[in-house]
Order: C-alpha cells, then structure tokens, then sequence
C-alpha cells in the first residue's frame, strides 16, 4: 500500500492553504499526501504523528525567535504562532517514532528549532561579508545559485552530486544545528544549504524549494521518490 505522509500547511487570513507542487510531489513520487490542518491540542497532533507513515514540513513565513530564547530582531517578519505550536510538537513525535521526515525552507528550519538548534532571524542583518542572493528574483523554476554536498551525507547517497544549482526564496536560515544533526551543503557563502540526521533513518533538511522543480529536473524528483521511499519501508514494518 502507498505510505501515507503527512504535510504541513500555511494560513492567510482564515484560510488554510497547500502549494499544488507541494501534492504533486508526493503523488507522483507515490505516496498519498495528507494535509494537516492547525490543531491546538497536544493530543491530536499524537494521533496525526502515530498514523502517519511519514512527514513533510513545507516553505512558508518566519519563525519566532522565541522558541530558541532570542528576542526578535527589526528585520524579522511575520510569524504564525500556531503554526509554529503545530510544526514543533509534529518534529518531536515524529523524531520520537522514527518516521521520514523531510523539511523544505521553512521546514528545515522549524525542524532546526524543534530539535534544539537556532536560526539566523535574518541573513543580510546577522552575517558579515558578501552574501549570495538568498531570496531570487526569478520564477520558481529557476536555478539561482550553486550548492557544495558533503562526502559521506544523506543528501550525497541520494543525489550522487558534489554540486548542484538549486532555487532560493528564504532570508532566515539554520545557524547552529541542532544536536545529532550534519550538515550536508552549503552554499558558496558559507550558508547551510541541506543537512540531516545521524540517528535517525531518514530526516532531512534543505533550504530549497524542490517541489518547484520536480517538473523539470531530476534531481528534485529524487528527494521526492527517496523520501517516499523511505516512508513506504517504515510503513511496511
């Protein structure tokens, strides 16, 4: 049976809303995504994390520094406390059972944060030196700037590459990992592109929007179909 994987979602207004490529990358990899709506109560989101096969934490806006005790900064911008609630206890049962995870932009960050690291609350106010352009002006299909995957990574044993160019729309990004996490990219500039866990059978971060270019190119469809992948064997125990 196909792995059912949770996803994560944004909110406007009143309205919860889900990217179209966000499904599609996980339809057409094979699994059967499930949209998690905002719950507030703790055990509600155990039952979400104990049916799941699987988790996928999607892009979206900032996140409250007060969740790694810093005070926020003028360059910060919007932050959706439930969300933030949602996605941080997600993380952590999750991380408890095991299951897949894999965090794009926001939600490598939120999962950073749930796992005990920090975060740049804003690249070009927090780091000195010249930074690449983090956040692109082009469409979302384009590949703005170039990554570096460490030997040895998750992202490496899936991917098979040394380089990559990837698409870019963050200017928050992951500053100390947390505990028992590696990093596996980064950019030209020194900014943590993608990293994952050592103990843990498949959890991974990246910065990057794959679901954006999943239609034409092969390496997006490969995180999708190794994540899928790794959701359809944890369902299979």
């Amino acid at each position: 049976m196909r792995p059912w994987i949770g996803m994560t979602i944004s909110k406007e207004g009143t309205v919860l809303k889900v990217e179209k490529d966000n499904i599609e990358a996980i339809t057409q990899s094979g699994g059967i995504p499930v949209v998690i709506p905002y719950v507030e109560k703790v055990h509600l989101v155990k039952e979400y994390a104990s049916k799941l096969d699987g988790l996928m934490l999607t892009g979206g806006g900032d996140i409250d520094p007060l969740l790694y005790a810093e005070e926020p900064i003028p360059a910060l911008g919007y932050v959706d406390p439930e969300r933030d609630f949602l996605e941080k206890k997600l993380v952590e049962e999750i991380l408890k059972k095991n299951k897949p995870l894999l965090g794009i932009c926001r939600g490598c960050q939120i999962l950073n944060v749930a796992a005990g690291g920090d975060l740049y609350q804003d690249l070009s106010s927090q780091i000195r030196g010249e930074l690449i352009q983090h956040k692109q002006n082009a469409p979302r299909d384009h590949l703005s700037h170039t990554i570096k995957i460490f030997d040895g990574s998750l992202l490496k044993t899936i991917l098979s590459k040394d380089r990559m160019k990837v698409n870019s729309f963050h200017h928050q990004a992951v500053r100390q990992l947390a505990p028992g996490f590696e990093v596996a990219a980064v950019s030209l500039d020194g900014v943590i592109e993608a990293f994952y866990s050592k103990e843990h059978r498949f959890v991974l971060g990246i910065q990057w929007h794959p679901e954006n270019l999943i239609h034409k190119y092969e390496h997006a469809r490969k995180l999708f179909a190794a994540f899928v992948k790794a959701c359809e064997e944890r369902r299979s125990q």
